[in-house]
């Protein structure tokens, strides 16, 4: 009996999602051109991930024309807590005071993001109480 097919993306996968995440249905060219931008990766490498991903059910594949479109079916906001999730378990013993902590210690948050992080933190303890 054949082992299901892993849903959690991997590195790869994940760059495609976020180029199908932040423009929608796109044909492997526009995906590869997307990703070549950041990292040097060879076209029918991106054509692989995509077709493995169609394998994963992390996209679906509108092939009624001669280009073949592809769109994202892993909802991102899921995708990310998942991620996150597993992150945290495994890497802060489930921890998020660790992470943050490491997070903050190790960058330079901007008066804006602090900003934000401090109206998280009052939304956070208002739905405690």
């Amino acid at each position: 009996m054949s082992k299901p097919k892993s849903t959690k993306p991997t590195e790869a996968e994940l760059e495609v999602l976020q180029v199908l995440w932040k423009n929608g249905p796109s044909t492997v060219r526009f995906v590869h051109e997307k990703i070549s931008e950041k990292k040097e990766i060879g076209y029918t490498t991106t054509l692989k991930i995509m077709q493995n991903m169609l394998d994963k059910v992390l996209v679906n594949r509108n092939d009624s024309t001669r280009t073949h479109v592809y769109a994202a079916i892993a909802n991102e906001e899921a995708t990310q807590k998942d991620l996150l999730n597993r992150f945290l378990d495994s890497t802060f013993g489930g921890s998020a005071m660790k992470l943050v902590m490491q997070a903050l210690g190790n960058h330079k948050a901007s008066h804006e993001e602090i900003s934000k992080i401090r109206e998280l933190l009052k939304e956070k303890e208002g739905g405690s109480k």
